[in-house]
Order: C-alpha cells, then sequence, then structure tokens
C-alpha cells in the first residue's frame, strides 16, 4: 500500500485535497482525521503539516507526498521533485528600504530575516554573498523597523504588504515556487506510477478542453491546422459529404481564440465540453 503525505492545512491543503479527488481517491471529512486508508486503490493518506512533509518523504517514512517546492528546498532534506503540480504558484524575493539596499550585492554583511533560511542561505552562497540569515516564523516585514534585520526575504504577491512597511523588491526572483509530488530518492516506490498518472490525467484535463466542429471538406486542411490535437485531431464524415466532424483537444486558455479563427475559416457548430479525467 502506498503511503501518501498531504497537507493537513494551509494554502495547500485544499487545493491538494480537490486534486487527488479529482484522481479518484478517498478524501477525509472531519478535518480532525490524521490518517485516511484508501485500501480500494490501495493507498493510505497521513495529513501532515506542510512543513514537514519534505521530511518524512526524505526519510523514506512515507512513499510520496505533496508539498512546495519551497518546502521541499528548505527543508534541505534528499528528496525528489517528481511532478509539477500547477497550484499553490508563489515567488520569492528580497526586500528591503529603497534608499538602503538595491542589489543582491548590497546584501553582504547585512541581516536577512526569513522564514526560509536554508533556501535563502543557498542563494545567497551561489551568488558569493555573505550575509547573516536571521530565522523568523510567521509575517517579517516589520523586522527592518524594529531593527531586527535589515532586508527581509519572503513571498510577494502584490508588494502591497511590503510597501506598507516602507520596503521594496529588487534582485531576480530567489525561487518561483508552486506545489510538487515528491518522492524518496532512488527507484520509485511501486504503485507511484499510478498516482502519477492520475494527477497528470487531473493537471491535463484542468489545461485542456475538447472541441468540436463542422467544416467544410475543402477547408479541413486549414482547420486542423488550427487544432492539431495532442497527437492528431480525429475527422469523421458527416452525412452531408460535403461536411466533415472534427474533435481535437484544446488548451483551455486559448478557447475563444480558436473558436474565433475556425469561425473565419469556415467552421461551424463549434463546441466545447469540459474533459473530466484523461490518460496520455
Amino acid at each position: 500500500m502506498l503511503r501518501i503525505a498531504v497537507p493537513n492545512k494551509g494554502s495547500l491543503s485544499e487545493p491538494a485535497a480537490e486534486m487527488l479527488a479529482e484522481a479518484g481517491y478517498r478524501q477525509r471529512r472531519d478535518s480532525r482525521e490524521l490518517v485516511l486508508p484508501d485500501p480500494e486503490n490501495d493507498v493510505e493518506f497521513f495529513f501532515l503539516r506542510p512543513r514537514d512533509i519534505a521530511v518524512y518523504v526524505g526519510s523514506g517514512t512515507v512513499d510520496a507526498g505533496i508539498t512546495g517546492r519551497d518546502l521541499l528546498i528548505d527543508s534541505g532534506v534528499e528528496a525528489v521533485e517528481h511532478r509539477r503540480l500547477g497550484f499553490a504558484r508563489s515567488t520569492f524575493h528580497f526586500a528591503a528600504p529603497p534608499d538602503d539596499i538595491t542589489s543582491v550585492p548590497e546584501l553582504a554583511g547585512r541581516r536577512i530575516a526569513t522564514s526560509y533560511p536554508v533556501l535563502v542561505s543557498g542563494y545567497l552562497e551561489r551568488h558569493g554573498v555573505s550575509a547573516e540569515v536571521v530565522r523568523l516564523d510567521g509575517a517579517i516585514e516589520s523586522t527592518v523597523r524594529l531593527g531586527v534585520a535589515d532586508a527581509v526575504a519572503d513571498v510577494v504577491e502584490t508588494g502591497t504588504t511590503l510597501r506598507a512597511a516602507g520596503l521594496a523588491t529588487f534582485g531576480e526572483p530567489i525561487l518561483v515556487s508552486e506545489a510538487v509530488l515528491i518522492r524518496p530518492s532512488g527507484e520509485p516506490r511501486p504503485g507511484l506510477d499510478i498516482l502519477d498518472r492520475r494527477l497528470q490525467g487531473v493537471i491535463t484535463a484542468r489545461e485542456y478542453v475538447l472541441m468540436d466542429y463542422d467544416v467544410p471538406v475543402e477547408r479541413v486542411e486549414r482547420a486542423i491546422r488550427i487544432t492539431p490535437g495532442l497527437e492528431s485531431p480525429t475527422v469523421s464524415p458527416l452525412h452531408d459529404r460535403g461536411w466533415v466532424a472534427v474533435r481535437a483537444m484544446v488548451r483551455r486558455s486559448q478557447t475563444h481564440r480558436v473558436m474565433d479563427d475556425l469561425y473565419d475559416v469556415g467552421a461551424r457548430a463549434i463546441l466545447v465540453t469540459t474533459i473530466h479525467a484523461t490518460r496520455l
């Protein structure tokens, strides 16, 4: 039975549960449940603190886990990022008073407050900057004003909170993170391939839609250049021999542009259907 660690709370918890449910796995109904067997799918879920999941996976205590790339790197353990999951995206930046520090080299000899000391220390080392990393939990925006640090390193979304604290971001992102499926180093555990295929199927179903349309025979080649599909579109004859029906997968984000282009080519009865699940 495959043992899978899942975030028990925080921004990763609900999206991870939704993805696993879409992949056909049981999910807990009570947030106090810490262990959930799913014998029909030969897996067992363990609900753990997101920051601890990489540690359990790295030690081999569980066979796989869902956590953030930032938490995996900051854990310092040897675990493998097996698949990107496409949710909980975040960007890490340095920030400081704009009249004091405006570039990464200027951090040399300064104090940097962060909740991700391993991640930040590794970044500084790779860039040849020697600085003191101050580990703090929770909100760190006020640390500069309090005199605890000269700069901060944290997740930045809109930057509103940083600006309110008199800080501005600088330099390239330290890290672009998202939710990932991780596993212990070495050979993947038996059963991980099934979990991986199911999650990939959910990701594909979220990224693509199924598009059907009718198009005159003499214009079909122009139409399928617009909708080549993943491998090749399905083209079927209609009762009216001057027309064919085409079916292809199209990226969800491009749906309306593709429909407009098809209409201009002469396609009609253009229909879009949501994909529930896939196996590629």
